[in-house]
């Protein structure tokens, strides 16, 4: 039997407290949420707990405060299966907290605290070298030991690769060289572009600005990624789903595709996986909670197989 790839995952961990609500609020006033969850989650965390359900043994460096919020994070994660040795304790700091609505539609705004006492950069990483890792993987809210995770990464010959969200342009300007594949939103790419581009496009100026495997992710419309032996971009669609919730489906998305590429998967077909694996989430309510496992994802991979598989396996 194949032993299960490593991964490590770099950055957000916090406290979400989501709630259900048919609209998100334009006005001041009170709602009544019809569901609501209370988990451990952040980028980098729903990531690593989406990771460990498909299959990769996963280690969690991220950042917390030395307060009861801390200690919950710590346990609940570690119940998933994934490793939390490396978390960091700050004294005196407080724990990351997040407040999230998500309406009937599956769309939902997020609201997060980080106390910049746990996000000081690390003077360095918390394991020698990363070579024990086939892969890691960080996000933009912990910048500093992303920087160290992503150097180290390639420098150990791994995918060094970065999730790059909405963040300040000083945060993705430092972060991007430093990566051999970025997985960026849409967002996060016209940040990085300067100005109002379609995903396509944005994929390709991006490119252009790199020598990394560059994709850009656009949610239901799918996922643009630049071919360097065509020099385009090319596109991978999404599974066609009705979404009940979104949250954490570009952290379930990032975690498999990390899976992915630490296992060899061609750079399409772990776009192919990860947008499976983001897809059986938005059928689910609770963020992370709703990460599918393995069995399910290959399940809606063979069942969304894009038409030249499907012609070579008639022939």
């Amino acid at each position: 039997m194949t032993e299960p790839v490593r991964l490590l995952s770099v950055g957000a961990f916090t406290l979400d407290t989501i709630l259900r609500v048919e609209t998100l609020p334009t006005h001041q006033g009170k709602f009544i949420a019809s569901d609501g969850v209370q988990i451990a989650s952040g980028m980098a965390t729903s990531a690593a707990c989406a990771a460990h359900r498909l299959g990769a043994n996963v280690s969690l460096w991220a950042s917390a405060g030395d307060d009861p919020v801390g200690d919950r994070l710590i346990a609940e994660i570690e119940a998933e299966g994934v490793d939390c040795s490396l978390v960091r304790r700050v004294a005196g700091a407080r724990s990351a907290l997040a407040a999230i609505l998500v309406d009937a539609h599956g769309e939902r705004v997020i609201v997060p605290y980080y106390d910049s006492k746990a996000q000081a950069d690390p003077d360095s990483l918390p394991l020698a070298d990363l070579s024990s890792f086939d892969a890691v993987l960080v996000d933009v809210r912990w910048p500093g030991a992303a920087a160290l995770a992503l150097t180290a990464a390639r420098d150990a010959g791994r995918p060094a690769i970065l999730d790059a969200d909405t963040a300040p342009i000083e945060v993705l300007e430092r972060l991007l060289p430093l990566a051999s594949h970025i997985v960026a939103s849409e967002p996060a790419a016209r940040i990085v572009c300067g100005h109002a581009l379609d995903p396509e496009s944005a994929c390709a100026d991006l490119a252009s600005r790199t020598d990394a495997f560059v994709a850009v992710t656009a949610g239901a419309a799918g996922t643009w990624w630049h071919d360097k032996v065509a020099g385009r971009a090319r596109h991978v669609e999404a599974p066609k789903v009705k979404a009940i919730d979104t949250l954490a489906a570009g952290d379930v998305f990032h975690g498999a595709f990390a899976v992915g590429l630490a296992e060899a998967m061609p750079p399409e077909r772990a776009l192919r996986f990860a947008s499976a694996a983001a897809a059986l989430k938005c059928l689910r309510f609770g963020g992370r909670l709703g990460a599918p496992h393995r069995a399910e994802t290959l399940a809606m991979m063979a069942a969304h197989r894009p038409p030249s598989e499907q012609v070579e396996e008639k022939s």
